[in-house]
């Protein structure tokens, strides 16, 4: 499969996931996911990583310094890439707390698809146009590096 069937393939996994209730550390697909098991998911189902298990506590992100959402991107062999270069099938890490401790996958930038504690499911929202992210730090992965030179 190439690199185009490859990020249709997770921006049409993702879409399955859409209205999948918030749920810490789920990875139950319509019953519930939250931010770190949805791209795991999504990732492993498309066939572009294997599974992982994510361990963390809900406040993780408030009490310590130690990088898990960006130490468990790296493991999988993403690669850091600037914003302006993203594209569907590709994820972004915002920092909230002390860490960059919330995903989401791009289904076309700017569109998101993530699970927000805040809407109580996974949604497909606009990132730029939310203030909340837009505001925050952030960092874009892709699984395809050679495409974004």
């Amino acid at each position: 499969m190439g690199e185009i069937e490859q990020r249709a393939a997770v921006v049409a996994e993702a879409m399955t996931w859409l209205r999948t209730p918030y749920h810490h550390n789920g990875a139950v697909k319509g019953a519930g996911v939250d931010c770190a098991m949805l791209p795991a998911k999504v990732y492993l189902f498309a066939g572009l990583m294997d599974h992982v298990e994510p361990v963390y506590p809900h406040d993780w992100h408030m009490h310590r310094n130690e990088e898990l959402y960006l130490d468990w991107a790296a493991k999988v062999g993403a690669v850091e890439i600037d914003v302006e270069r993203a594209g569907p099938g590709d994820f972004i890490i915002w920092k909230f707390g002390r860490t960059f401790s919330h995903g989401a996958i791009f289904v076309e930038p700017p569109m998101i698809i993530h699970a927000t504690q805040a809407a109580g499911m996974v949604t497909l929202d606009h990132w730029t146009a939310d203030e909340e992210l837009s505001s925050r730090a952030h960092k874009v992965f892709t699984f395809w590096p050679e495409s974004a030179e």
